[in-house]
């Protein structure tokens, strides 16, 4: 595959429309029935954690890390994570998931969740969450619910409801 150029950059609010409708070819109109999204819902996206990639001034790829609680302890929501369909298996998402985690780690934060494919994201240290140990808006299949430290011991004790904000 010939090599792209991609540059990353901190998401703008004048991304914003073209990144809706990315998330709306690539989940469809059921996205907002999911478990993840009622989390997200009502509450806006860390905007120095989340990044676009670009080919030119096209938007290839997004991610979004929004902030979450678990009882009383402050955690990231990662996603959505979405590439163009044209453009994936390119390193696109992994590079993009690389940029996010790295700036909230300098920010101070120290737990990142998400619903998703283990094989995928277990790549760059996610693993699965204990059943029953969150409390969650909705069903999520327990294989795919992932947690992420990016301090050490930031998961040990943390249990409870989760809830967006």
């Amino acid at each position: 595959m010939p090599e792209i150029a991609i540059d990353l950059t901190a998401e703008t609010p004048e991304d914003g429309p073209a990144i809706e409708k990315l998330h709306e070819r690539a989940f469809g109109p059921g996205r907002f029935a999911r478990t993840a999204f009622r989390l997200r819902e009502g509450v806006a996206a860390c905007a120095d954690l989340s990044f676009v990639a670009r080919i030119g001034s096209m938007i290839v790829g997004s991610v979004r890390l929004t902030p979450m609680h678990i009882g009383q302890h402050p955690a990231l929501l990662l996603g959505p994570l979405t590439v163009e369909p044209a453009f994936r298996s390119r390193g696109i998402g992994m590079a993009l998931l690389q940029a996010s985690l790295a700036a909230a780690a300098r920010k101070g934060h120290r737990l990142v969740l998400l619903v998703g494919d283990e094989p995928y994201y277990g790549r760059i240290g996610f693993k699965r969450i204990p059943p029953g140990r969150i409390v969650l808006p909705g069903p999520v299949d327990p294989m795919r619910f992932l947690v992420r430290e990016l301090a050490d011991g930031a998961f040990d004790g943390v249990e409870g409801t989760a809830r967006g904000g």
